[in-house]
């Protein structure tokens, strides 16, 4: 059995060196275990001597009356001392591992030659004198940069996000837990062995990561925050919402309130030219366009020391998940508020109304008859400048019940129709349900409560604005940075996102005021 165990020590060691990496907590704890079944095994006899060969992390197999010390005097051969002479050398070995890699030296001739640490150091800086490029202030490497893709990519995976194409190496890393990435983080940025690090308690990992909280090259932040990041992007993508079905997407650079000069440019003609005659002049007819300013809405969540000691991987996708949907369902909420409750618009009028003619007050559940109205009213629309836009409906917008009843009366292929005969063909069938979709949404049941619920037409937001949305920038997904809360024991994070809900143009839209839902 001993030989087997060493053997499985020396493929661990062998699948580290190979990656260029030190054992990970997982494999120092393997590790360890094996170690511990080998000196079990191997009891010294009664003169203390020990018996056969002892494997030190660095993977060197020796006799352990034979290890040098620093100062080179030999191991005394009582079962305490010999204890302790495995101890340090696991300490010495696994020192010596993380300053070469840090360094970019190989360990193996430092552990073999029993090399102190002081000469080991001293050699690395000898090594960097010849060898390394000037140091940059901030860089990183690439392999800081893999290291801290795949541990995210780890977390997210084992929080039950599904991550689209791994980071290399992520799979190597799905089993470890927060304070093992903490370990690794720690051990790759000089601040212990992986050996030292494990022996630490969780409170006091905390306290370490707690002290690179701000700091710009920590590894463990930089990874919390990425996988953060990642999962609020996912999450928010994810969320069913109607509204950008229907409605246009702006960007507005800053939160000033947009000036007055917004103006709409329309009227001037084209005049017939007679053989030798002259180009008449004519003048652009302008018209205001509604205001918008930005407003901005946000919030914080927590990582909390409780958390990180009871390795809550799951707040990585449930909390940024849980304000991705917050946001995302506000501004379908508030969008579907404005058509709902009908505000006064920028020429003072609500934004449904007898003067917009794309308004029908008097309430009617869907039909052939009616949609063949509102149809015809949008197709009368006129612009600024009393030109025909011809505008066609692309969304039936209707609340949750009403949807198969829209779609029935759009796939019907015949009906009858008075004057004309029994099976005559549906025209909404062949002119329109190519054309039209048919959107269902629960906001308005909810905002119609027990009363009568209204439904609406809209054009295709390309070709005629109705609703519009405006982001700062043009950025639809919500913004995060890592903060310091004051007195609060945990990674704090602020969350937020910029945006307004504004009619962009009436004419894209037709409200059927609705009756009351069964």
């Amino acid at each position: 059995m001993k030989d087997k165990w060493i053997k499985r020590q020396l493929e661990i060691l062998a699948a580290a060196k190979a990656e260029g990496r030190s054992l990970t907590a997982a494999e120092q704890a393997e590790f360890d275990d094996l170690q511990r079944q080998i000196e079990a095994e191997a009891k010294p006899p009664a003169s203390g001597a020990p018996n056969g060969g002892e494997r030190g992390a660095g993977g060197i197999v020796s006799n352990l009356d034979t290890i040098p010390g620093r100062d080179g005097a030999e191991v005394p051969e009582s079962g305490d001392a010999s204890q302790r002479a495995i101890e340090a050398e696991r300490q010495r070995v696994g020192d010596i591992m993380a300053l070469c890699r840090q360094t970019g030296m190989e360990p193996d001739q430092y552990i073999e030659n029993g090399d102190s640490m002081e000469t080991v150091r001293a050699a690395a800086v000898e090594h960097l004198l010849h060898h390394s490029a000037p140091v940059i202030v901030g860089a990183r490497d690439s392999g800081a940069d893999n290291f801290r893709d795949a541990a995210r990519d780890a977390l997210l995976m084992q929080a039950g996000v599904d991550v689209e194409n791994p980071a290399q190496g992520a799979e190597a890393l799905r089993g470890m837990s927060l304070r093992d990435i903490l370990i690794e983080s720690l051990a790759r940025s000089g601040q212990g062995s992986t050996t030292e690090l494990l022996r630490r308690s969780r409170n006091d990992l905390w306290d370490s990561a707690a002290r690179d909280f701000l700091s710009p090259t920590a590894d463990f932040p930089a990874i919390l925050d990425s996988a953060v990041n990642k999962a609020l992007v996912q999450q928010y993508q994810l969320v069913p919402a109607t509204f950008e079905l229907w409605t246009s997407k702006g960007s507005l650079s800053d939160f000033k309130l947009t000036k007055n000069h917004e103006y709409a440019l329309g009227g001037g003609d084209f005049y017939k030219v007679n053989e030798g005659g002259e180009l008449k002049h004519s003048t652009l007819q302008t018209e205001l366009l509604p205001n918008r300013k930005l407003e901005t809405y946000g919030t914080q969540f927590t990582m909390s020391r409780e958390a990180f000691i009871n390795d809550d991987i799951g707040f990585l996708a449930a909390m940024p998940g849980q304000y991705a949907r917050k946001a995302k369902r506000k501004i379908n909420r508030q969008v579907y508020e404005h058509v709902y409750q009908n505000p006064a618009i920028f020429d003072g009028a609500p934004l449904f109304d007898a003067a917009h003619r794309n308004l029908i007050s008097a309430g009617s559940a869907p039909s052939i008859a009616v949609l063949e109205k509102m149809i015809q009213m949008m197709g009368k629309q006129v612009d600024q400048f009393g030109e025909s836009i011809m505008v066609e409906p692309a969304f039936i917008i209707v609340p949750v019940g009403l949807g198969m009843r829209v779609n029935q009366l759009l796939g019907t292929a015949e009906i009858d129709v008075e004057g004309i005969g029994s099976h005559a063909v549906n025209v909404l069938n062949t002119q329109y349900r190519s054309k039209v979709r048919v959107v269902e949404e629960g906001t308005l049941n909810v905002l119609a409560g027990e009363g009568a619920c209204p439904w609406f037409m809209a054009a295709d937001p390309r070709l005629v604005k109705g609703m519009q949305v405006d982001y700062l920038n043009g950025v639809t997904t919500p913004t995060f940075r890592r903060s310091e809360k004051a007195g609060y024991l945990g990674f704090v994070w602020d969350i937020w996102m910029d945006w307004v809900v504004n009619e962009a143009d009436f004419r894209g839209l037709l409200r059927n005021d609705g009756v009351k839902l069964g």
